[in-house]
């Protein structure tokens, strides 16, 4: 199945479920059992909660300028899921979901309340710092990824990025890396149909975004980034490829998922100003909690009493995690440690300066408007 999935032309959009959660490809369903498929289903509702609890946080003042998911759980739940807890993720800024589905440390709600070390956190699950700038980390995951195969590691990289970044020269360049050094790298384009305000259209003039892995020698797939299931057969299917690919195959894939973005690029956004409305509604019938809902729904394994219980454990891990995180206390001094390796002169100055003020007037004083 392997070879299928990934042998075929960029614009044969692979899929496993219709928008209503009916199989319509009953040769592609995944090899998961019953507990797999409610642990995924779970995930990405604790990712839609999640998204909504961090919304709402930024309203109150309580968390810094986020990035939404909503709409992008099955690409990001589903193909983390196809992965192996020792491969490594490399990821935008709107990959919540990967995370969720690698268990989510508590920490990273630190990083979006604006502290820097909230991105350590990650490293213990085997996920690359949260990146900002656009497509600057793709370059990153593909030399991380030459580095396993030369060390001979079974290991894999895998990269997230939005539609957007494949007009930037990182992108291209990472990908032709890829492709001269034969790396272990899947690339997970997640197409959701706009960057900022700039819609896909006026992104590329190639007819899919899959077909641009043709230039640098090997293959793109497009998927339907709103099915859970086609991305995690698709993706574990071009990771099996870049651990073991067959002769004259190359490791690399681009994995190119189609969805769609229902909120706000950020929470400092206003979609209203450059979409309609319409579009919007014509995608949530597409939503993909509610496809893979009914979907397990049919084959008895989600009812109302067990969503009901699933929904509780979801918000007290929210409000635990959320607790945590705001019970840290600030340390300005933080705002030197990492600036560079060895400390100078200057920055001790700095340092002993700001430590001055805090002891003359006092925090409260220098905080008051």
């Amino acid at each position: 199945m392997s070879a299928d999935v990934l042998d075929r032309a960029p614009d044969d959009r692979v899929q496993v479920l219709d928008p209503d959660g009916e199989v319509v490809a009953p040769d592609l369903l995944p090899d998961l059992d019953d507990a797999e498929l409610v642990e995924m289903y779970r995930d990405m509702r604790f990712a839609r909660r999640f998204d909504e609890r961090m919304i709402s946080l930024q309203r109150q003042g309580r968390l810094g300028t986020y990035s939404s998911l909503a709409g992008q759980e099955g690409a990001q739940v589903g193909s983390t899921y196809a992965l192996a807890d020792t491969d490594t993720l490399f990821y935008q800024y709107r990959e919540h979901g990967a995370l969720v589905a690698r268990g989510l440390p508590w920490e990273y709600l630190l990083y979006w309340m604006g502290y820097e070390r909230g991105n350590a956190a990650l490293a213990d699950v085997n996920v690359f710092p949260l990146n900002i700038s656009i497509a600057a980390h793709i370059p990153h995951a593909v030399g991380w990824s030459w580095a396993a195969k030369r060390d001979g590691d079974e290991q894999v990289g895998v990269v997230h990025f939005g539609d957007g970044a494949t007009s930037e020269g990182d992108f291209h360049e990472a990908m032709n890396f890829a492709g001269v050094f034969d790396t272990p790298t899947v690339f997970v384009c997640n197409n959701n149909q706009w960057a900022i305000s700039v819609p896909r259209e006026r992104q590329t003039a190639s007819a899919t975004i899959a077909q641009k892995a043709n230039a640098y020698g090997f293959d793109g797939v497009q998927v339907d980034g709103m099915d859970p299931l086609a991305t995690y057969v698709v993706t574990k299917a071009a990771r099996e490829r870049a651990l073991d690919p067959a002769e004259d195959e190359p490791r690399p894939t681009l994995l190119e998922a189609v969805q769609y973005r229902f909120g706000a690029h950020t929470t400092a956004d206003d979609p209203e100003v450059y979409r309609d409305e319409a579009e919007v509604e014509e995608w949530r019938d597409r939503d993909p909690l509610a496809r893979f809902g009914a979907f397990l729904w049919d084959r008895g394994l989600l009812d109302q009493e067990r969503l009901d219980a699933m929904n509780e454990a979801i918000d007290d891990e929210l409000a635990d995690i959320v607790d945590r995180a705001e019970d840290v206390a600030a340390d300005p001094t933080d705002l030197f440690a990492d600036v560079y390796a060895e400390s100078t002169d200057e920055l001790d100055a700095q340092r002993e300066y700001l430590t001055d003020l805090r002891g003359r007037h006092g925090d409260d004083a220098l905080l008051d408007e």
